[in-house]
């Protein structure tokens, strides 16, 4: 099967020639709407501006915001020079923004002023002191040596930041020849994007992510949903994840269909959002298909306008799928597999698939993509019926982790096979089932959480000997953190203690919830922790098979 080869900028200048008149994106609250040729002039004009204050191609260019409109004009424009848009997971505090400012040698970064409860500017001056006193565009920071300029998003620009319509102004005075001649150096296998995940090193990865990788994933996931130019998408899940950035933007704009984001999830503008843009397809995890049926106003609103849409992130509750197509309308939902390191998605149910395919599995084989399962211990391809490893091979696997080779290595075989550390279940008819994981992954709210880096912070406490992270079931999210902690010989701790260091410093969602100090942990014999015991053990202890969980 042959794939798509132009780049993400050059999509978007093949739409607005084909679909001038279609609304590409719309901003609902804030009554902004583009069409297709003026998206893709806004785009064009910042990609100038950028050049003309110095970006190159292959730099590196970080955003820490929530889906604002400059979110996605940026994901177009960076892409149209070649620049590698770095998404900042918005949740991100000092110790993790500075980590991956340094990690990803990001030459700018743009930023919102705040985010629920995180003040973004005075997190980035506790990274960077010296921003205030510096001026715009001449930041000297020894620890972050590559990074030169800030630019803000928003009114009442602070000290030491460009505004973001200086790009604009800036991009008027350069010509279509200097943008024509960087499009014509840049080819579909380059990267433009780097995603950060968690790791069991115990630091986030820079996944590298390729124009072939995005557009051909953004295409089959719009594919499977059969989205056309007719189709316009509720997008109230972040774009610093694939899943907004890549199953939402993406999968619309390589069909022509409309986007129509909210800024932060609000189930209630969810609801408004569908019924006044009639909207026929909507995304979300799990929860938040939970609180928009639940709302109190759910009945008031006319949703009979949706059709499709993704439901993804966590495993997804039989009776609340049956709920979305019966309540919401929303008959053809479909659900996707897959991780950061794949673009994201590797499989999907198909809308014409029955609710218990769409329910007890994960969907089969996206078009141009290899599914097999392997057995753990030998690497044998399986036959359908039995669990092993699920891996996958195809135009989505990821160009590799930046500066990390021998963690590349590690998940990418030979015969370029992603082994994706899931367990899982194929039947003769390709559908999967997801049974566990072979990572001590935690999932929480459609978060991926990896207790090697909560692990690693913690240990930085001058109280803490040892602790060990795992995952408790949750009715709300899934999963909730635990942690287990031994404390220093005549240390003495609290629950909130922990909880009070790791504010601030670490992402509120990796925060354990629940906090047990120990004198050791159930070993195996050849000393390896056994933390499916520890989980047991508090499973009870907290008694949550009382609400139907089991270990």
């Amino acid at each position: 099967m042959s794939q798509l080869t132009f780049t993400v900028g050059g999509l978007l200048d093949r739409m607005a020639e084909r679909f001038p008149e279609t609304e590409a994106l719309v901003y609902h609250e804030r009554g902004l709407r583009y069409t297709y040729r003026q998206l893709n002039d806004v785009c064009r004009t910042v990609a100038k501006g950028l050049l003309a204050m110095g970006v190159k191609k292959g730099d590196h260019l970080s955003i820490w915001a929530y889906n604002v409109p400059e979110w996605v004009v940026l994901q177009f424009a960076t892409a149209k020079i070649g620049a590698v848009l770095v998404t900042v997971n918005t949740s991100y505090k000092s110790a993790e923004l500075e980590y991956i400012l340094q990690q990803s040698d990001s030459t700018s970064l743009f930023l919102v002023r705040s985010f629920k409860d995180s003040d973004y500017i005075k997190t980035l001056c506790d990274v960077i002191p010296e921003l205030p006193k510096s001026e715009a565009g001449k930041l000297d920071v020894p620890k972050l040596p590559f990074l030169k300029n800030v630019f803000f998003i928003g009114n009442e620009t602070p000290a030491g930041m460009f505004n973001f319509d200086r790009i604009l102004e800036r991009g008027k005075d350069v010509c279509d020849n200097d943008l024509a001649s960087v499009e014509a150096t840049l080819d579909c296998h380059d990267t433009i994007n780097m995603q950060y995940t968690s790791g069991t090193t115990g630091f986030p990865k820079g996944v590298m992510l390729t124009h072939y990788n995005l557009i051909n994933n953004g295409f089959y996931i719009g594919e499977c949903m059969k989205f056309t130019e007719r189709d316009r998408l509720c997008i109230p899940v972040p774009f610093f994840h694939c899943f907004g950035s890549v199953l939402g933007v993406l999968a619309c704009v390589t069909h022509a269909s409309t986007m129509v984001p909210l800024e932060i999830f609000n189930p209630l503008q969810v609801l408004q959002t569908v019924e006044k843009e009639k909207c026929t397809a909507l995304h979300g995890v799990p929860t938040m298909f939970i609180a928009e049926l639940e709302h109190p106003e759910f009945n008031s609103f006319d949703l009979t306008s949706l059709r499709t849409g993704i439901m993804a992130g966590s495993v997804c509750p039989i009776e609340i799928m049956k709920r979305v197509v019966k309540d919401m309308h929303i008959t053809e939902i479909t659900s996707v597999y897959g991780q950061t390191e794949s673009s994201p998605g590797i499989t999907q149910t198909r809308t014409e698939d029955s609710i218990e395919l769409r329910v007890a599995t994960v969907g089969r084989a996206l078009p141009g993509a290899e599914v097999k399962i392997i057995d753990i211990e030998s690497g044998a391809a399986l036959p359908p019926g039995k669990q092993g490893e699920l891996c996958a091979r195809g135009y989505m696997v990821m160009k590799g982790y930046y500066k990390m080779p021998e963690e590349t290595a590690r998940v990418i075989d030979v015969d370029g096979w992603l082994h994706t550390g899931d367990l899982a279940i194929m039947d003769e008819n390709g559908y999967c089932k997801i049974t566990g994981r072979i990572k001590q992954m935690i999932i929480r709210g459609g978060e991926n959480i990896y207790p090697k880096e909560i692990e690693e912070f913690l240990y930085t406490h001058p109280k803490i000997s040892d602790v060990q992270i795992y995952g408790v079931p949750d009715r709300k999210f899934g999963e909730e953190v635990m942690a287990a902690i031994i404390l220093k010989k005549d240390s003495d701790m609290t629950e909130e203690e922990v909880r009070a260091f790791c504010r601030g410093k670490i992402a509120n969602y990796k925060i354990p919830r629940y906090v047990r100090f120990v004198d050791s942990y159930p070993m195996t014999a050849s000393g390896k922790i056994q933390k499916f015991k520890m989980r047991e053990m508090a499973i009870k202890e907290l008694q949550l098979e009382d609400d139907g969980f089991t270990a």
